[in-house]
């Protein structure tokens, strides 16, 4: 019955999106979405995002620096960049490598990075993080990911390669929104019936992974990860884990 229930709200949902499909259909929607939509939702998106994750980024950060070489120097690569929303949260004079399989991305990143003079930047790679083939092995001493293995293709393959270019006792630090733990409740209902569209509007997001299956499954030797909740109203994207993992 709860299928049925599900299949019903999902088609009902999919037809108050049908111009959207349409236009995907006729191969608008994707370009539209990549080079206009997306970017200028994330640079929206992430501003209040920040506010209600800042304790916990600033918590989850904190430590980066004990991830430095003997040098005192720090190599940090991001996975899906994006508008840089992360660069506040990064300690002073970290080099930052940024990625992103979306170019469009970085006329928003370059103002960013503007704002945040206290870090050294790398080039711009557009790549995926299933392909980190321009970053030789274990040469950096941490990556992070917040809100990109929701929409990787392939999240065994991109941790594979992140455990390939980090140093041997380097962290992955991670914030990823999940699918509900909890089956029986209703943001679990939502995450289920919301599925298919948001996926389609949201350039690929997905919102029933179980993310931290995948890093607890990857090559590290020692995990710190926690299931919260965040408080954003009326969304499908309330529970996250956050933490690192060292190689």
């Amino acid at each position: 019955m709860a299928e049925i229930v599900v299949s019903f709200v999902t088609l009902c949902l999919q037809l108050l999106a049908l111009p959207v499909y349409v236009l995907s259909y006729l191969g608008i929607w994707e370009p539209f979405c990549k080079k206009i939509f997306f970017p200028f939702f994330i640079e929206k998106f992430s501003a209040g995002y920040n506010q209600k994750m800042l304790r916990q980024k600033q918590d989850l950060f904190c430590n980066m620096m004990e991830f430095a070489d003997t040098s005192g120097n720090l190599t940090v690569l991001e996975l899906g960049t994006g508008t840089g929303s992360n660069f506040q949260f990064f300690p002073p004079n970290c080099r930052v490598i940024c990625t992103d399989p979306n170019p469009h991305f970085q006329q928003r990143l370059a103002k960013s990075m503007a704002q945040n003079k206290h870090l050294q930047y790398n080039h711009f790679i557009t790549t995926s993080g299933e392909d980190l083939s321009q970053i030789a092995d274990a040469s950096v001493d941490v990556v992070v990911s917040t809100l990109v293995l929701c929409s990787v293709e392939n999240m065994e393959a991109v941790l594979r390669e992140v455990c390939r270019v980090l140093k041997s006792g380097g962290a992955f630090y991670f914030v990823e929104h999940v699918v509900s733990a909890d089956h029986s409740s209703w943001t679990f209902f939502w995450q289920q019936v919301w599925s298919p569209t948001w996926k389609l509007v949201f350039d690929g997001c997905c919102l029933t992974r179980e993310i931290w299956a995948a890093i607890e499954k990857a090559n590290f030797s020692e995990i710190k990860l926690q299931h919260i909740h965040v408080p954003l109203r009326w969304t499908p994207v309330q529970p996250h884990i956050i933490g690192h993992a060292v190689k």
